[in-house]
């Protein structure tokens, strides 16, 4: 039998980590093994735990005192590289998301999600490699994108977007996407397997949430990636 996987909770306020804990206490195979007050608490908990015992999955706060969400996110990516962080907000604002984007958070949700969307969060990060958002954010992400601007600053803007949202080498595979070449002209352009290249290819669509070929083309011109 699998052992539950370990999660944990940061937040500064007892009425949401009771709320939040008992949606993800309803789950046999998630294991609610660390609670934080704050970004401090969180990172001096974190100091010196075996590694068999750090959560897997963190779900992260962003208004605290002493140390926000953002700053902890920062720090504890660069310490504990294994931890995955899942930003849960009341904010949707535009600043919060990139500033959550920026500091490496692997989704960002609304406190307000069911106990099942909790669960299928972590499963897409984990499983999937995906960054799970709430629609609310989500639109938000887009109307940004689809904002009025100066064609300089928009592609300017739209290529900061993709550094936050795809890796190196996705953006690579993407642009010889774009370029019109299929996965098995890239495998050999890029010297990988073709089945690498189709794993990045899933990974990108699942990112820019697109289902197809025509759609990453047609998205890649409309935004200026091109």
């Amino acid at each position: 039998m699998l052992k539950p996987l370990r999660v944990g909770l940061v937040d500064d306020k007892a009425v949401n980590r009771t709320s939040i804990s008992g949606k993800l206490k309803q789950f046999e195979d998630l294991d609610l093994c660390f609670v934080a007050t704050n970004g401090d608490d969180c990172l001096e908990q974190l100091k010196g735990l075996p590694l068999e015992k750090m959560p897997k999955i963190l779900f992260m706060d962003l208004e605290m005192p002493k140390m926000d969400g953002v700053q902890t996110i920062h720090l504890a990516r660069a310490l504990y590289p294994e931890i995955h962080f899942i930003v849960l907000t009341v904010f949707d604002d535009d600043d919060k998301i990139f500033e959550a984007i920026k500091a490496g958070a692997h989704g960002y949700l609304l406190k307000d999600e069911s106990a099942i969307t909790l669960h299928n969060a972590i499963t897409n990060v984990l499983e999937n490699g995906g960054a799970p958002m709430s629609p609310a954010i989500a639109r938000k992400a887009f109307e940004m994108l689809g904002r009025s601007q100066a064609p300089a600053e928009v592609k300017t803007r739209h290529n900061h977007m993709l550094d936050t949202m795809l890796t190196d080498r996705e953006k690579e595979i993407l642009q010889q996407t774009i370029n019109g070449l299929d996965a098995k002209r890239i495998a050999a352009q890029l010297n990988i397997s073709v089945l690498t290249i189709r794993k990045h290819i899933a990974n990108i669509y699942q990112k820019l949430h697109v289902n197809s070929k025509a759609q990453i083309i047609s998205l890649a011109h409309k935004k200026n990636w091109v």
